[in-house]
C-alpha cells in the first residue's frame, strides 16, 4: 500500500490549489497503475484547529508536541507517508497563514541541537527515511512565487522529503476561485508531476 499525503493550505473550497493537488494525486495513481494500491489522505488545514508554534526549545517526547490539538493525528501521517504533496496560495509573497502555522509546528520532527552541545534540548528524530514530494503554488503574479517556494522547500528538507517538482499557477483572474479547472495546460502539468512522483515512489520501494 502506497500512502500519499496531500496537504492544502488554501482556505477556499474548490480552490485552484485543491484542484491542482487533486490532479497531481490522479497522476500518481495513474503512474503507479496496477503495481500497487494507492491510498490518498487529503488534509485541508483550514478545517483544523491548532496552536501556532510557541518556540518551546525543548523536547516534547514521548509526545509529538507539547500542544495537543488537531495536529496530533496529522504528525503520524507526515512521518509514515510514502509521498507528500503540499499546496498553498501565495499571500504577500509567502504561503498562507494556515500553511505557515503548520510548517512551524513541524519543527518537532528533527533534533533541536544538531551539534550535541545541549542534550537536554535534543528532539528525537522521528522520520525513518526520505520520501519524494511535490509542491503546488497558486498566485496571481509569477514574481511572487519564489519566497513561497523556499518556505515549502525548507519544510521538505526538514522532514526528509525530496522535492521532485514545483507546480506554479498564476491565475488569470484572482477574484474568481478555481480558475485552474479551465486551464488544460496547468491540469496536464499537474498530472505529469504526479506521474514523475509515481516513478520516484516506485524507485524508492
Amino acid at each position: 500500500m502506497i500512502k500519499v499525503l496531500s496537504v492544502s493550505g488554501s482556505p477556499v473550497v474548490n480552490s485552484s490549489t485543491d484542484i491542482l493537488l487533486a490532479e497531481t494525486e490522479q497522476g500518481i495513481a495513474e503512474g503507479i497503475g496496477s503495481k500497487s494500491e494507492v491510498a490518498v489522505t487529503i488534509i485541508k488545514l483550514n478545517d483544523l484547529a491548532y496552536t501556532p508554534c510557541q518556540a518551546c526549545g525543548k523536547a516534547p517526547s514521548p509526545d509529538w508536541c507539547f500542544f495537543h490539538d488537531s495536529l496530533d493525528t496529522i504528525y503520524p501521517l507526515v512521518a509514515e507517508c510514502d509521498c507528500l504533496l503540499f499546496g498553498s496560495p501565495v499571500y504577500f509573497d509567502s504561503v498562507s497563514g494556515q500553511a505557515k502555522m503548520f510548517i512551524d509546528r513541524c519543527n518537532c520532527f528533527r533534533p533541536y541541537d544538531f551539534d550535541g552541545k545541549h542534550p537536554e534540548h535534543r528532539f528525537i528524530k522521528l522520520l525513518p527515511r526520505k520520501r519524494p514530494g511535490g509542491i503546488v503554488l497558486v498566485g496571481g503574479d509569477e514574481i511572487g512565487f519564489e519566497s513561497a517556494r523556499r518556505t515549502v522547500a525548507g519544510l521538505f528538507k526538514w522532514i526528509e522529503v525530496v522535492n521532485c517538482g514545483v507546480l506554479k499557477y498564476a491565475s488569470s483572474d484572482d477574484r474568481r476561485s478555481g480558475t485552474a479547472q479551465d486551464d488544460p495546460s496547468i491540469l496536464r502539468d499537474a498530472r505529469e508531476l504526479g506521474k514523475k512522483l509515481a516513478r520516484e515512489i516506485l524507485n524508492a520501494i
